[in-house]
């Protein structure tokens, strides 16, 4: 099935060069184009697509809070958001996964990184396992800042000591398979457990799973020096 994608960027000549880029896969399509956040968000609604690429600077609504609005709505809970960023702002960033994106790439990676990025948050998975990321997230989501944090669900206190260790290990940065490595247990088995902390929580993804595991104390971040 085709993956159907929103692009939003206030730069005509990028949006039309990932177009270019992105039709050019036979799984994935571009169905609509985006000049700022509020345009991103009208579309969004629009069109419901599988996954909005979407700059973090656009004048009248910024990318983080087109984020935000997109991911905050239930009939939108199946569009998933892949940020793209010159990492000029890390906190920028980091209230873009706040608001429920999952994951982001910088505008100077490699088609085929971008490509196989869309596919990944499509697919309900999340691009939190390198060590760029990893260091963002360790320094940002868990301090202590009202500014776009979410409220913990209390539903934190039903996961079972598995489904809490698992979450733990995954908000680590590490992928299912260095987990099951770890536990001793199958990838599979790491794979339910995700996904049932997921459904627990009401997370829509990976990255919204991590989120809840700084904020709920799960994790505790070790600070940059």
């Amino acid at each position: 099935m085709t993956i159907r994608v929103l692009l939003a960027d206030d730069q005509a000549l990028l949006r039309a060069t990932f177009r270019i880029l992105i039709d050019s896969d036979d799984e994935l399509s571009v169905i609509a184009e985006a000049a700022d956040g509020r345009e991103a968000i009208d579309l969004a609604t629009t069109h419901r697509p599988d996954v909005v690429v979407m700059d973090l600077r656009m004048p009248n609504v910024d990318g983080v809070a087109a984020t935000a609005a997109i991911c905050s709505r239930a009939d939108l809970a199946q569009t998933h958001v892949l940020v793209l960023t010159t990492f000029e702002n890390d906190r920028n960033v980091a209230a873009a996964l706040r608001a429920g994106a999952s994951g982001f790439l910088g505008k100077d990676v490699s088609p085929e990184v971008l490509l196989s990025g869309i596919r990944t948050v499509a697919a309900g998975e999340a691009l939190l396992s390198a060590g760029a990321t990893r260091s963002l997230i360790t320094r940002f989501l868990a301090t202590p800042d009202a500014d776009g944090f979410r409220e913990v669900p209390d539903a934190v206190k039903e996961l079972t000591d598995r489904e809490r260790e698992v979450t733990a290990l995954a908000a680590l940065g590490k992928s299912n398979a260095e987990i099951a490595e770890e536990l001793v247990v199958s990838p599979l088995t790491v794979r339910s457990h995700i996904q049932r902390a997921m459904t627990k929580l009401h997370a829509r993804d990976r990255a919204q799973l991590v989120v809840v595991a700084y904020q709920s104390g799960l994790v505790r971040p070790h600070r940059a020096e």
